[in-house]
């Protein structure tokens, strides 16, 4: 008589109520944000989401800063610049291409070595530099030379960057060739002046004790990322496990597979998800989840599009590139947490030289009540407005919810576009 067959997992049942607070509170969201965090406040939030993504626009504040101010309230700008960018004993992390291009906890670095294996070989890397470092090779040893001999080094100073490149956004080929070692990981950020990458040697710029360890085989660091990501996520299908860090698809799904067999993750169902899920074992939805803030087109609760619709509801896109007459809502646009809901959408800039936060435009998910979501829209833009050293908030009357932010925006410091 055959033995009998194993019988499959049984899999973990979620509401979409559930899915949504244990989202939140994966993320670092709590009810109530204290203000003035510390830096032991600011490291917690790192680790917990793993990375912040880093981008050039800047018509508010630089990406990076956002996601801690949601979650953690007003902190001194400075503090996360001292640990994250400038070289040192003191340095907390480290910039690599992880969701995009990121600042990561320190311990993650070996992790990220199999990416830049791939990339010296020419994988997951933008074609333009394997073209250039596999055309002119010499030109690339003598960049990564000349930042051995002088030490951190912008690209705008090496002594012969080059003439320009069209394609590559006007890079000349010094930046090129830097940004080529910067992805094989023979160089790093030093450190940034002006948001202007310092390149050094990675082995001087890293502790050492960071350099020093052992590099892990490929599906082990892919295993790591992928149990990081979902401790960040709390659940999530396996397209959401795959973006966070951009994991190849192939090794990621073995390595859920594998996480799913030491117990370390559990199969899910989530009501209305079409998709199977994966629940972090340690995780548990709370009780309750009722968070506000505005958050970054860069954060990682909503920098996945289809995760966003599928948890919120929310329909969101950047609209940075789209020519302005065709922009739904505007350049920068923020979606607004509220009760731990996506339930509207500003569009911020700062005014830095006339000290003004203009809220150009303020939209309403369709069935929310404008009144107490315009109040806390306009507590939240008078804190924003404080901790970016702002004055006044100026509002516009574009999108539905102006009307209504106009009326409930009763301190002193609001005035009208």
């Amino acid at each position: 008589m055959d033995a009998p067959s194993e019988l499959p997992a049984p899999r973990t049942v979620l509401s979409a109520e559930e899915a949504r607070r244990l989202a939140l509170a994966s993320q670092g969201f709590s009810t109530r944000r204290a203000g003035a965090a510390r830096w032991s406040a600011l490291a917690a939030g790192i680790e917990r989401m793993g990375l912040l993504q880093l981008d050039s626009v800047n018509v508010l504040v630089r990406s990076h800063y956002l996601p801690l101010y949601s979650r953690l309230g007003g902190y001194d700008r400075a503090v996360l610049d001292h640990r994250v960018f400038d070289a040192g004993r003191q340095r907390a992390a480290f910039e690599y291409w992880a969701h995009e291009a990121s600042v990561l906890p320190l311990d993650l670095q070996p992790m990220m070595r199999w990416r830049m294996r791939r990339a010296a070989d020419g994988e997951g890397i933008y074609g333009g530099l394997v073209r250039f470092a596999r055309e002119q090779p010499a030109y690339v040893a003598a960049v990564l030379d000349e930042i051995g001999r002088r030490g951190p080094t912008a690209a705008s100073a090496l002594d012969d960057p080059g003439e320009r490149s069209g394609p590559w956004w006007g890079w000349h080929k010094g930046k090129i060739a830097l940004e080529y070692l910067f992805w094989t990981g023979a160089v790093t950020t030093a450190h940034r002046r002006n948001f202007e990458r310092i390149y050094d040697l990675t082995e001087r710029a890293l502790p050492a004790e960071v350099t020093a360890r052992p590099t892990p085989e490929e599906p082990d660091a892919i295993r790591a990322l992928v149990a990081r990501s979902a401790t960040a996520l709390g659940i999530g299908t396996e397209a959401d496990l795959r973006d966070y860090f951009r994991l190849p698809v192939e090794p990621a799904r073995r390595a859920i597979g594998e996480l799913v067999e030491a117990g370390a993750l559990l199969p899910a169902t989530v009501e209305g998800w079409r998709h199977p899920a994966f629940l972090d074992a340690a995780a548990a939805p709370p009780a309750r989840a009722t968070p506000s803030a505005l958050l970054s087109p860069f954060d990682p609760l909503v920098w996945f599009r289809p995760r966003t619709e599928r948890i919120f509801g929310f329909h969101y896109r950047l609209e940075f590139y789209t020519p302005e007459p065709k922009r739904t809502f505007g350049y920068f646009v923020m979606p607004f947490l509220h009760r731990g809901r996506l339930e509207a959408r500003v569009d911020l800039k700062a005014d830095r030289a006339g000290k003004r936060l203009l809220a150009l435009g303020a939209f309403a998910e369709p069935g929310v009540r404008h009144g107490p979501l315009a109040a806390a829209l306009a507590d939240e833009l008078i804190r924003l407005a404080d901790w970016l050293g702002l004055e006044t908030v100026a509002l516009g009357s574009r999108g539905d919810l102006a009307a209504a932010l106009i009326a409930a925006a009763t301190d002193p410091r609001f005035v009208r576009l």
